[in-house]
């Protein structure tokens, strides 16, 4: 049942809850806090009452909707109120602020607050730099803003960074919660070993990639690079690198994830990526501060952005790269290569010689054993010729003394 009330007060508004409470006997003690969402006027705001009606089954609560009509309008507020199977399991009511009413949110929604009850603010779309100082934040106990819905995420994720107070949360961190149950528990599978290093793909204006790469950096204690996946939509790809090899998780469908681990088959995985109204849900499950996602906030600056993701697999070694010669030249035609040269040619030299040398030093020896022979023969002769010449001399004297 969807009630319109067009220039009213929040009073008259008020009365009508009571009244449409006595009637269907709805218990507002069922409700266990009020919502409060923050936006433009327009067709944006259907999306997120359809996501906050569907977390309010999991979550019974009064959502109070904030719609800011036109600045430069007279001062006027429209509210209705849904109730029923137009609810969900809650009772919606929704603002429409026009002229300079559209400033003054927290006024009207004051009135309008669950009694004793937890009050959470949410802004679908874009959201105050500092949360916890805006109106509206400062009612809240939690606050949730999107930085995937601003213009720029990445510069709004720095101003979550530089504003965060405790209490504060982004859906783009609830959207890792698959991504960082799966990487936790591939690390519980043997060996123990320490990540080296990690590396992060995703859209290049992926905040959520940005955060799961701060949440490694952090936990892991070592470099992290994020990089610009080729393909895919959001985050794509993580590879964790160990002494026994790369853990990778991919999902390049934005559907179904692969799981590939050393010395293990792959595995395919459930990495839907997640509807708003399932991160909302998840979200209203604690109203307490979210120390880890504060510390995935802080961990922000010690990641390394790239350009491209590197392929999952351990490239191959290469061989290093020949050092310069005195000329500088790394092909090899300096004076120094030259000379390189003539030493490997006056080695190639030696190495045939010393080839050629076992095979002559046999004749060799045979020579040189010959040569003495020849010379002790020689000598020999030489000592015979004096005596055979001083034989006829002899025999001349004999004769003349006869």
């Amino acid at each position: 049942m969807i009630i319109d009330l067009p220039s009213t007060t929040t009073s008259q508004v008020n009365s009508k809850l009571v009244q449409l409470r006595e009637e269907g006997g709805a218990v507002t003690l069922g409700r266990v806090l009020t919502l409060v969402i923050v936006t433009d006027d327009g067709a944006k705001t259907e999306d997120a009452v359809d996501a906050a009606n569907d977390a309010s089954r999991e979550h019974p609560c009064r959502v109070i909707v904030v719609a800011r009509g036109a600045r430069k309008a007279a001062p006027r507020l429209d509210a209705q109120i849904r109730v029923g199977g137009d609810a969900g399991a809650s009772e919606v009511i929704v603002l429409r602020l026009y002229g300079e009413l559209a400033n003054e949110g927290a006024s009207c929604v004051v009135p309008l607050l669950l009694p004793d009850t937890p009050v959470v603010a949410w802004w679908p779309h874009e959201a105050p730099a500092v949360p916890a100082k805006d109106p509206i934040g400062q009612l809240a106990q939690r606050r949730i803003t999107d930085a995937a819905a601003e213009k720029n995420p990445i510069k709004a994720l720095e101003q979550r960074k530089s504003g965060y107070t405790p209490g504060d949360t982004d859906l783009a961190w609830t959207r890792l919660t698959l991504w960082r149950a799966m990487l936790a528990s591939a690390l519980d599978l043997p060996p123990f070993e320490k990540v080296t290093e990690a590396e992060v793909g995703g859209e290049v204006d992926s905040p959520s990639t940005d955060l799961l790469a701060a949440w490694l950096a952090g936990a892991l204690k070592a470099p992290v690079k994020r990089s610009k996946a080729a393909r895919g939509v959001g985050i794509v790809d993580v590879k964790l690198v160990r002494r026994s090899g790369v853990v990778e998780l991919v999902r390049p469908d934005g559907k179904v994830g692969t799981l590939s681990q050393p010395g293990q088959p792959e595995r395919r995985v459930a990495l839907q990526r997640r509807e708003i109204r399932d991160c909302l849900a998840e979200e209203l499950r604690r109203l307490d501060p979210d120390e880890v996602y504060e510390s995935a906030l802080r961990s922000l600056g010690k990641v390394v952005r790239g350009r491209t993701s590197s392929t999952a697999r351990k490239p191959a070694a290469r061989k290093p790269a020949p050092a310069p010669d005195a000329a500088g030249s790394l092909n090899g035609d300096g004076p120094a290569a030259a000379k390189a040269a003539k030493t490997s040619t006056a080695a190639a030299v030696a190495e045939v010689a010393a080839a050629t040398i076992p095979a002559e030093e046999p004749a060799a020896k045979a020579a040189g054993s010959a040569q003495p022979a020849k010379t002790r023969a020689a000598k020999s002769s030489a000592a015979k010729t004096p005596a055979a010449k001083a034989a006829p001399a002899k025999a001349t004297r004999s004769r003349a003394r006869a």
